[in-house]
Parts: C-alpha cells; structure tokens; sequence
C-alpha cells in the first residue's frame, strides 16, 4: 500500500499550495467582501463543518475512504474554481459551503487512508511527514506569490486551481483500503456517542478547558490569518513585502515540535499561562501600534505561542478522556470549541469593520479569558493529570 501512501504525500502538498494565502482577505475585500462578511462566512462554514461530521462519518463508511477522498477532492477542486471567479458575498459564501462539505468529508478519512495503508507500522512518522508537506506547499506557495505574483489576484487564485486539480486526479489513483474485522466489529458496537456527549457537557472542568482553548484559538485564527493583513496594509507595506512576512509565519508554525520540551521544563500550569499570556501580549501590541515592525512582531509571536499551544492542549484533551472511545469523544471536544470559535470569530469582524483596534482590543480580552480559564482548570484538574503523566513515565 505504498502507493497510497505517496499519493496522499502528494495531494497533501498540492491542496497546500494556497497561492493567495497571504492575502487572502485583501483578495476578497477586493472582489466586494467586508470584513465582517468574511468573518461571518467562516462563522457559518463552521457551523456547516459541525453539523455535516457525524453525517459524513456515516457515509464514508458506507461507501469507502477511496471514494470519498475523490469526491472531496473534486468538490474541493470545483470550490476554487468557484473562489478564482467570485465577486461579492453571495459567491464567495458558495465557495465556503463546498469547502465546508469537503472538511467534513476529509476529516478523519485522509489519516485513516494513511493508516490502514502502512498496516500500523511507522503510522506516526507517516503522519509527521503528511502534515510536513503541506506546510511545504503553503511555503512554496507563499514563494511564488511573492516573487512572481504580487498585487494580481486573479492570477494567485488561478494557479490554486490548477494546484488542486492535479490534486483531484491524483486521488483517482488511490486503492480502497479495509479496516479489520476487529475494528469493524468495535465499531458496530460503540454507539455511545450520546452518553459521551452527556459526560462532556456535564464535566464542568473540561468545559472550562475547552472553552479556553477556543477563545485562544479563534483569535489566533482570525489574527494571524485575516486581521495581519489588514494592519500590514494599515502599516503601508507592499503585497510581496506581506507574502515575505507570511512566509515565515509559516516557517513558524513548525515549532510545534518543541512542545514537549518547553512543558517538561515549565509545567502544565505554566505553559499554559505562558502561552495565553503570550496572545495577551500579542494583541495588546497589535492594538496599539501602527508601525510595521512592532505589527509583524506582534503577529509571529502569537503564530509560535500557538504552534506551541496546539500540541499541548491536544495531549491535555486527551489525557482527560475517561472513555475508549477516544475518536469520538475528540469529536465531540471539537464540536464544542468550533461552536464558541464561530460566535468569537463574528464578533471580530464586526469590531473590525467599524475599527480594527477594537478588534484587538477583544482578542486581548479573549486572550485574557483563556489564562483565566486555564488557571481556574488548573486548579480543579491540574494536579491529577501531572499525576497521571508522573504515573505514566514510571
């Protein structure tokens, strides 16, 4: 099944190359869309994402992980045909909903492809190298975009078309793989996403972890991805100045990998204080500045403070779960951050429409919320699961 592997490998680097990721906002403003329109499309698409994941589990169970690959990956193909095209909100809102159907689709049928196909062995270095990609086509992307792109628009969504196409043939090539009558049978017999959803909801402690999570988050999402560019342009800089600055919030985000090397040193309780505190500082400068070098600071700190935060509160969710049902219960954590990250990310950009500062203003208030949160989790959990990790190094 090595084929499948190098496929996946493959259209993990082409659906990686956004090429007008880094002015992604500014192309849409350009074409007619507000901010508050673009933060309420991706209000929307995630609420779409919620609702469309347990349908969708259902039915790529139903018909196979190879064909469901290739339907996202067509979808996905068509809905940058639809992004290169669109004009007002209308279009641009089409875009997301398709792009909506394709996360929900893809989300766990991509790493289950990968999986099943290297037969349990080196799964984790497979992933590593999956997830590698395509940071690396985000990167090439950005490149390109930089040095030969600019301020043409049309052309960056252009060259993402034809990017994704390649992707969608390329996943016509994969094989069908099957899961083992083991975990088949596992399966048949879980049905207990009711009962973990009624244990989540009423683990008050958690909610205040997850809750954290999101605020921090969503405005990094909204921060880093949307709101950069606007204060870049506030700043007077160039489009292929901010191209040359994304890429290295890009190269940034791979220092995840120093995750659990900071938190042995630190702590639980630490880092996560240090690295909400971290967006508290981020955003404060963000809203009170409008030189570009204070703004670009303010932007990559918050990008490493949080690819430093995602591996963390991942292993925090998991070590938290009291369930076999691990999958769905990660799940279940997703839904509820994604349902808090839609409400947040709406509130952005209606601050952001009347003043960009009020918007960082309330990224510094969600930021606070988060240290908040996380010290009073800390407080009721903290020392149980230092125990348990203390245990489980023993």
């Amino acid at each position: 099944m090595k084929r499948n592997i190098y496929l996946m490998y493959a259209i993990a680097f082409l659906q990686g190359m956004v090429f007008y990721g880094p002015v992604a906002t500014l192309y849409r403003q350009s074409y007619g869309v507000s901010v508050f329109q673009i933060t309420l499309i991706e209000g929307i698409s995630l609420m779409l994402c919620i609702l469309l994941e347990m349908p969708w589990g259902i039915v790529a169970d139903k018909i196979g992980y190879k064909r469901t690959m290739v339907f996202c990956c067509v979808l996905y193909f068509a809905s940058k045909i639809v992004f290169w095209r669109a004009a007002g909100f209308g279009w641009f809102l089409a875009e997301r909903v398709m792009i909506s159907v394709v996360i929900a689709g893809l989300s766990g049928v991509d790493t289950s492809i990968l999986y099943l196909s290297c037969q349990n062995r080196k799964s984790q270095k497979v992933f590593g190298i999956y997830n590698s990609l395509q940071m690396a086509g985000l990167l090439v992307a950005a490149m390109v975009f930089s040095l030969f792109v600019g301020a043409n628009y049309r052309l960056s969504g252009l060259l993402t078309v034809i990017s994704y196409g390649f992707a969608a043939i390329l996943s016509l090539g994969l094989r069908e793989v099957k899961k083992s009558e083991k975990e088949e049978k596992e399966e048949k017999e879980s049905g207990r996403f009711k009962d973990i959803l009624m244990q989540t909801l009423c683990n008050r402690n958690l909610l205040l972890f997850l809750a954290g999570v999101a605020f921090l988050s969503e405005s990094h999402q909204v921060i880093t991805v949307f709101l950069s560019q606007l204060q870049f342009e506030k700043c007077g800089l160039a489009p292929d100045a901010i191209g040359y600055i994304y890429i290295v919030t890009t190269l940034l985000g791979g220092c995840g990998i120093y995750s659990l090397r900071l938190t042995k040193k630190a702590g639980i309780k630490r880092m996560a204080l240090l690295l909400g505190g971290a967006g508290v500082f981020s955003c404060m400068i963000l809203a009170i500045t409008s030189y570009a070098m204070p703004s670009v600071f303010g932007i990559w700190l918050f990008r490493l403070s949080n690819s430093l935060f995602e591996p963390f509160q991942t292993e925090m969710q998991n070590r938290q779960i009291h369930t076999r049902y691990r999958a769905t219960a990660l799940s279940i954590h997703a839904m509820i951050i994604d349902c808090i990250g839609a409400g947040t990310s709406m509130m952005f950009g209606f601050l952001a429409q009347r003043n960009l500062q009020s918007a960082f203003f309330w990224g510094v208030g969600l930021c606070v919320a988060s240290v908040f949160l996380f010290w009073c989790w800390y407080q009721k959990t903290g020392t149980g699961i230092a125990m348990h990790q203390e245990e489980k190094a023993v």
